[in-house]
């Protein structure tokens, strides 16, 4: 696709753009949330800290928002299919509103606590309302990239939280995370509900008026026909949870996205962003201090997340991940070689310039396929009768990806030194390269049915009749 046929594709399917970056801001406050511990914890174990709190509490609030998140698992199923996809997000938004204005207030830990827990519960909700809801009303040819926004909304947030944490006063980012809360309340609450949603809720002139909204260009009747098919061969038997388990391209999306979701924590997202202050100031380089390089940090992962958003759907998800996930592991093993070296007793302060360079390199690779293709796909693998089940059992491999990263990370860091950990990353990067090239399948530019037929081991009919030169 070129560039122009892009442009004129995006000003085509505007109503649907709008309504995946509206749906969406949540992820700003997300980033923020997810981030803020990088900056803040040095704060809060400062002697200028405003609440009386020691290492091993301030630590705390990291495991503390993933255990949020998997706590919220069953809520999260329950109420993606129940009150559905828009409903979910809002909800999501108004609970982190009411959070950000107890982190502002806060004058003991308990308040953090508390807060950073909801704001998990929360942000997994979105995370598998948004994609779902994107996923159902985005035309096929942009679905790739209308489903990345969110992550690149989401490293929005860390660039936000990085920009501001060391600067400015402690309750400025709670003002910021409350207003784009605030914001998505207002715009998104007046954006239909996706068509697939209310026809499987029985609600066919709802659902046909959500089809003229979001994709004006094409016969409305036809789309409603179509997705009614759709949803009487999907829906034929109920899902059951075992199903996801014993039907085999159920299985397969379940095995992806297990891989996808844990992998990318395991490949050091969870840690470096939650620690990268800690992490350069331990390499000891003199080249450029913490706060500053936490802000370059944050700004070449959201440059390269826009990068992948928009050429996703032209090189396709296989070979944005194989190419990121073999950088992102050359990376990371060069981060552990330094910290053994620095370990064994070597000076690194010629080469402390190692660290910086490999950290920034991570952020440009890793969000060009590892860190932004599980999302897209995750949203796509699924059946409507198992998408909300699978979505969020996909999700919570994301959120105990993350919790054994940071517990993993801590443990071993502080007892056996940090190059051990990064050695661990590293090897897993590259097996997800392997993963990637023998088990997922490509996705790009297929129908959600002809991706079902995919992960069933047969070739959609588009393929059968192509014509060989």
């Amino acid at each position: 696709m070129t560039e122009d046929n892009f442009f004129n594709l995006l000003k085509r399917t505007f109503p649907q753009m709008l309504a995946a970056i509206s749906g969406t801001l949540f992820a700003i406050s997300d980033g923020m949330t997810y981030g803020w511990s990088a900056p803040y914890i040095p704060y809060l174990i400062s002697e200028i800290s405003h609440i009386e709190t020691n290492i091993h509490e301030a630590e705390l609030l990291e495991t503390c928002f993933l255990m949020g998140s998997f706590c919220g698992l069953p809520l999260t199923i329950y109420l993606v299919d129940k009150i559905g996809r828009k409903k979910s997000l809002l909800l999501a938004s108004f609970v982190v509103l009411l959070a950000w204005i107890a982190i502002g207030v806060a004058t003991n830990m308990i308040y953090l606590f508390v807060a950073r827990f909801f704001c998990g519960m929360c942000g997994n909700m979105a995370f598998v309302a948004a994609p779902c809801y994107i996923a159902e009303i985005a035309d096929s040819k942009i679905r790739g990239f209308l489903s990345s926004i969110i992550y690149v909304m989401m490293l929005l947030g860390c660039l936000i939280v990085y920009s501001v944490g060391p600067y400015l006063p402690f309750y400025v980012p709670c003002i910021i995370g409350g207003s784009v809360a605030i914001v998505e309340l207002l715009v998104f609450s007046r954006m239909p509900e996706s068509p697939l949603y209310l026809l499987s809720k029985n609600k066919p002139e709802e659902a046909l008026d959500s089809i003229k909204f979001f994709k004006p260009y094409c016969d409305a009747d036809k789309e409603l026909q179509e997705i009614s098919e759709l949803l009487e061969n999907q829906l034929k038997d109920k899902g059951r949870f075992v199903d996801i388990f014993t039907v085999s391209s159920n299985r397969k999306g379940l095995i992806i996205m297990t891989v996808l979701n844990a992998g990318q924590h395991l490949c050091a997202y969870s840690v470096i962003l939650m620690n990268l202050h800690t992490i350069l100031d331990a390499a000891g380089t003199n080249y450029m201090d913490s706060a500053h390089a936490a802000i370059l940090f944050a700004a070449l992962m959201l440059i390269s997340t826009i990068f992948a958003s928009t050429q996703m759907d032209n090189y396709g998800r296989k070979a944005l991940l194989i190419f990121s996930s073999i950088l992102t592991g050359i990376c990371l093993l060069c981060v552990a070689v330094y910290f053994n070296l620095q370990h064994m007793g070597y000076n690194m302060l010629t080469f402390s310039w190692v660290p910086i360079v490999s950290v920034m390199v991570y952020a440009l690779v890793f969000k060009i396929g590892v860190g932004i293709v599980p999302i897209v796909v995750t949203a796509e693998i699924f059946p409507t009768n198992l998408k909300a089940l699978g979505m969020t059992l996909s999700d919570s491999m994301f959120i105990i990806g993350g919790i054994i990263a940071i517990n993993f990370y801590q443990a071993v860091a502080n007892d056996f030194g940090i190059h051990i950990p990064f050695y661990v990353f590293g090897c897993f990067s590259l097996f997800v390269t392997f993963f990637t090239i023998f088990f997922i399948p490509e996705t790009k530019g297929k129908t959600l049915e002809e991706i079902q037929i995919l992960l069933k081991g047969e070739k959609p009919k588009s393929v059968i009749e192509t014509p060989t030169a």
